[in-house]
C-alpha cells in the first residue's frame, strides 16, 4: 500500500518591510511521504521570502521538469524558478535556460557549505542565478496540519511565529 502525501493548510500573514509586501496567503500545501518535517518547512520558508499573489507550489519531488515553487507571467512563461538543496548544474543550467530568474536555497550548513564549495565555480556564469543559505534551527515544531503562521522580514532577517512558537530565520546569499 503506498503512502499518501499529508496535506497541510497553512494561513501567512506576511510582513515584509524589505520588499514592502503585506499580504495575507490562504495555501494548501501537500507534504511528499518522503519528505522530512525540515524540508516542507524550507519550502514553506522560500515560499514566503517570495511571496507574490501569483507564486505557486508545484509537484516537486515527484516532477523533475518543474520547480519546487515557481512564478509564471500571464502568458505561461516562468518569471521565478525556486529549487531547493544541493542541486547538480546540469539542473541549475536548464531552471536558468527556462527562467527570468532563478533562486536556489540550500539548508543543512555543513552538506550546504561542502556543495558550494564544489559549485560555485561552475555557477558563477549564470547571471540569473541567486544561491541562498537558510538557516532555521528548529523550524518543525512550527509545522501543523492546520498552521497559522505571522511572518515578519525585515534586513534579511526572517522572524516566524505561530501562538505557541517562534524561530528566527537568517538567510546568507552565496551568489
Amino acid at each position: 500500500m503506498a503512502l499518501s502525501s499529508t496535506i497541510n493548510k497553512v494561513s501567512l500573514n506576511i510582513a515584509d518591510m524589505d520588499r514592502h509586501y503585506y499580504q495575507t496567503h490562504e495555501i494548501t500545501v501537500a507534504q511528499h511521504p518522503s519528505e522530512t518535517d525540515f524540508r516542507f518547512m524550507m519550502r514553506l520558508i522560500a515560499f514566503i521570502l517570495n511571496a507574490d499573489e501569483n507564486l505557486v507550489f508545484t509537484k516537486g519531488l515527484c516532477i523533475d521538469s518543474e520547480p519546487e515553487i515557481w512564478l509564471k507571467s500571464l502568458t505561461d512563461e516562468i518569471e521565478l524558478w525556486i529549487d531547493l538543496g544541493q542541486l547538480d548544474e546540469k539542473r541549475i543550467r536548464k531552471a536558468c535556460g527556462r527562467s527570468k530568474k532563478v533562486v536556489v536555497y540550500t539548508y543543512n550548513q555543513r552538506k550546504a557549505k561542502v556543495w558550494w564549495d564544489q559549485q560555485a565555480d561552475k555557477l558563477q556564469r549564470y547571471k540569473n542565478l541567486k544561491v541562498c543559505f537558510i538557516d532555521a534551527e528548529d523550524a518543525e515544531k512550527l509545522l501543523g496540519r492546520n498552521m497559522i503562521l505571522q511572518c515578519n522580514i525585515q534586513d534579511g532577517e526572517l522572524y516566524l511565529s505561530d501562538n505557541e512558537n517562534s524561530i528566527d530565520v537568517s538567510i546568507q546569499s552565496y551568489q
